[in-house]
């Protein structure tokens, strides 16, 4: 059977909603004979259709599209132009859905709208798929405490620093990836040497700035740290950035691909009155994490 089994959407953080639909187009492609395929969209249609409303990211495209891989055969993103936001949903799915992904299984989340305005939905699917020759199948939402799991909640849990309300909702930490870059080497020379993410994308969410503990993947191997996020005044330093330690390692990481996870906040940044008086408060922090980060 030629064709595809087809989810779309912006599916920001792919949190556990996405995973049950990812789960039931896997399902549905095996049954079928298909190859299952993920669109989505770069960049977030927000920032296109209303820049102001566009949110701060739970995953960034190639965070996304990692996560996504892992389920399913294919990823695609279609680039999000003012002519693809004009096109309305039927226009979307005779041009797009049928004509370029030749969709014979259709699986979508169960408040999923589309084209112009968000003017389509899964009941007018299920009508154009009757011409069109496809499935369409709504997932049930996925609940926690009774209400359902979505980008925007988990956003407002990220924020407001909620770690575990995020991770129990992402069904992973929360995290993000960038590439290790030289530093001053001011952290060697207090005994503590650090990894330096400092060109963050400003699309990235980030909990606020403080003192964490954390675990940094590094070649598919997790590492327990402490990092500070956010600008160092002590050092009169007010540019934003990740500095991480971690915990008996010792290797040279610049240039490298990392994933950073959040795992507790530990304090806020704060200045201090001398070079002793941060160095103490440092090993106290290095405890805490230790001990935030025992199984």
């Amino acid at each position: 059977m030629t064709g595809t089994a087809l989810t779309v959407g912006s599916f920001d953080g792919v949190h556990r909603g996405h995973q049950a639909v990812l789960a039931e187009l896997a399902q549905r492609a095996r049954a079928a004979g298909l190859g299952s395929v993920v669109l989505s969209f770069e960049p977030h249609p927000l920032e296109v259709v209303n820049p102001s409303a566009a949110p701060r990211l739970l995953t960034l495209t190639d965070e996304k599209r990692e996560l996504l891989s892992a389920a399913v055969d294919r990823v695609e993103f279609l680039p999000f132009t003012p002519a693809l936001a004009a096109l309305d949903a039927e226009q979307f799915t005779r041009d797009v859905l049928v004509g370029r992904f030749k969709v014979r299984q259709l699986v979508l989340g169960y408040d999923h709208g589309f084209g112009r305005g968000r003017s389509g939905d899964v009941e007018l699917l299920r009508r154009l798929g009757a011409d069109g020759g496809f499935e369409v199948t709504a997932v049930e939402a996925v609940r926690d405490g009774g209400q359902p799991i979505s980008s925007s909640l988990i956003r407002g849990a990220v924020a407001h620093g909620d770690l575990a309300n995020a991770e129990r909702w992402l069904g992973r930490p929360y995290s993000t990836r960038g590439v290790v870059e030289r530093g001053l080497g001011r952290g060697r020379t207090l005994g503590i040497p650090t990894i330096n993410l400092a060109s963050l994308d400003p699309r990235k969410l980030l909990p606020p700035d403080g003192v964490y503990s954390v675990r940094v993947e590094w070649r598919r191997v997790r590492y327990g740290g402490m990092m500070n996020q956010g600008s160092r005044p002590t050092f009169g330093i007010a540019d934003r950035a990740l500095e991480i330690h971690l915990f008996d390692f010792d290797e040279d990481l610049y240039g490298e691909a990392v994933t950073v996870e959040w795992v507790r906040r530990l304090r806020d940044v704060q200045t201090f009155p001398s070079r002793d008086a941060l160095v103490e408060q440092l090993a106290r922090d290095a405890r805490a994490a230790q001990d935030s980060l025992k199984p």
